[in-house]
C-alpha cells in the first residue's frame, strides 16, 4: 500500500460578530464549504466513514468572536500559500476573514495539543471608575481561591477558578466600556471561561462584548502567540 503524501497548512482567521452566535459544529460546516467551494483537495480519513483533516486549534464559544482562531488542513495536492489564502478570500462567508495561510511540517504535534492559554477582552458598560475596576481585578488576583459552579447537560461541576487566570489587566476603554483583557489556562489540565471571570469580578449582566484575541501554543517549550498583535 502506498503511503500518502499530504501538505499540511496552518489558516488564521477571525470570526466577527455576524457569526458570533453559531456553534463550533456550525464553523465546522462552513470552513468544510469554504474549502470545498475553493476547489482545494482536502485530504480525508479511511475507512467506512471518512471525514475531512482538519483541526481547530479550540472550539471558540457561543458569543464569543475571536481574532487570531487557528485551523490546520491536511491537502492531497501541493499548493502555495498565497494561492491557498487567495482561493479561501473569495469564499468565505460575511463575517469571517483569513488573517495568514502558512506551510508547516506535516510531522508538527496536533494543532489542539499545542494550546496552552487564550487571551480575551472583554467590553464592560460599568457605571463605576477606572479604579473601581482595577480594585476589583486586583482583588481576584489575590484571592487563594474562586470556587465556581458550572452546570452543563443537566450535570453541576464544581471547580476553582483562580488556577485558571494566568493574567487580567485593565486595557483602557472603548467609547463608554471599560476593556478589560485576561490570559487564561486552555489546555488538557483546565480551560478558563472569560464569562466566569467576569460573573467572578461582579459584571456578568454588564457585557457588551468578548473576544478572543489570541490563542498561545506551546512551541519549543515555551508559549508563544498563535498570530502578533
Amino acid at each position: 500500500m502506498l503511503t500518502q503524501v499530504l501538505w499540511r497548512f496552518r489558516i488564521v482567521f477571525s470570526k466577527g460578530a455576524e457569526l458570533k452566535y453559531i456553534s463550533h459544529l456550525d464553523l465546522v460546516r462552513a470552513w468544510q464549504r469554504t474549502l470545498r467551494r475553493a476547489d482545494v483537495a482536502l485530504a480525508h480519513s479511511q475507512g467506512f466513514s471518512p471525514h475531512p483533516k482538519m483541526f481547530f486549534a479550540s472550539a471558540l464559544p457561543v458569543g464569543v468572536t475571536g481574532r487570531s482562531e487557528m485551523l490546520d488542513v491536511l491537502l492531497e495536492r501541493s499548493i502555495q500559500a498565497y494561492e491557498l489564502a487567495a482561493r479561501l478570500k473569495t469564499q468565505l462567508p460575511c463575517g469571517m476573514r483569513v488573517v495568514s495561510v502558512a506551510e508547516i511540517a506535516l510531522a508538527a504535534p496536533v494543532l489542539p495539543a499545542q494550546v496552552v492559554a487564550a487571551e480575551y477582552e472583554a467590553e464592560v458598560a460599568a457605571a463605576t471608575s477606572s479604579e473601581d475596576v482595577q480594585s476589583r481585578l486586583d482583588q481576584l488576583l489575590v484571592a487563594v481561591c474562586l470556587p465556581r459552579r458550572l452546570q452543563r447537560d443537566g450535570k453541576i461541576r464544581d471547580y476553582d477558578l483562580r488556577p485558571l487566570v494566568q493574567r487580567l489587566w485593565l486595557a483602557g476603554r472603548r467609547g463608554d466600556a471599560y476593556v478589560i483583557a485576561m490570559r487564561l489556562q486552555a489546555d488538557a489540565h483546565g480551560t478558563g471561561r472569560p464569562d466566569e471571570v467576569l460573573s467572578a469580578l461582579g459584571f456578568a449582566g454588564q457585557v457588551r462584548a468578548i473576544e478572543r484575541t489570541r490563542l498561545l501554543l506551546l512551541t519549543n517549550g515555551v508559549a508563544a502567540p498563535s498570530h502578533p498583535r
